[in-house]
């Protein structure tokens, strides 16, 4: 997922994209808001969208996308991720285990930036939930990936908890990122994808197989 700055330009992102201040006080953002960056107190300026859906926002933001680069990698690494895990959980389940990955993301990441004025965009929160329930589920599964320009397999229980881990390298950076997101929709994966394992894997004949990061 992805604050996206620049007002003017994302005038359709503040009005459709989850915006954190108004998750966490329910109330549209205004003008000064979006120009302060942050939630201000006692303010009574005109909301920017004043009839803005806030909870419906929160799903709408995990199908906008920053740019055919966010869009095209985020639906890579579901392609990846995605296959045995929507075999353990089932088309219609894996659809509502998605959404509520993506929801537990961008509530990880309001949590974290409860004043933030900055839509959120992205898959990646929902995309993240998915992996973590492909560690917890197939975790000696072989991920393909390069390394110095060499095809090399990694067990899944590696790539993606070195993944997991290099998403705190971005604390404190002006990266654009929300790691916050990413972090929070993992950890939701994982969970439930432990809760239920035994009933998970019963409904798949996954084996060892590879794929490609």
């Amino acid at each position: 997922m992805t604050p996206q700055a620049s007002p003017e330009s994302d005038r359709f992102a503040y009005e459709h994209a989850a915006v954190a201040c108004e998750v966490s006080s329910g109330e549209p953002v205004s003008v000064f808001e979006v120009n302060a960056g942050v939630c201000l107190d006692g303010n009574a300026a005109e909301a920017v969208f004043p009839d803005k859906q806030i909870w419906l926002s929160v799903f709408v933001s995990m199908f906008l996308h920053a740019g055919l680069a966010h869009i095209l990698f985020n639906m890579w690494s579901l392609w990846i991720f995605g296959n045995n895990v929507e075999e353990a959980f089932g088309s219609l389940l894996f659809a509502v285990f998605y959404l509520a990955a993506g929801v537990a993301a961008t509530i990880g990441f309001v949590v974290v930036n409860p004043t933030l004025t900055v839509p959120l965009v992205g898959a990646s929160g929902a995309i993240a939930g998915v992996m973590g329930a492909y560690l917890v589920l197939f975790p000696r599964h072989q991920v393909m990936t390069f390394i110095l320009y060499r095809v090399v397999a990694i067990p899944a229980v590696w790539f993606l908890g070195l993944w997991f881990l290099s998403q705190f390298l971005l604390v404190g950076d002006d990266t654009g990122v929300a790691w916050q997101a990413h972090v929070a929709g993992f950890a939701f994966g994982a969970l439930v994808a432990a809760m239920f394992r035994r009933q998970l894997l019963a409904r798949t004949a996954a084996g060892e197989t590879a794929v490609y990061a």
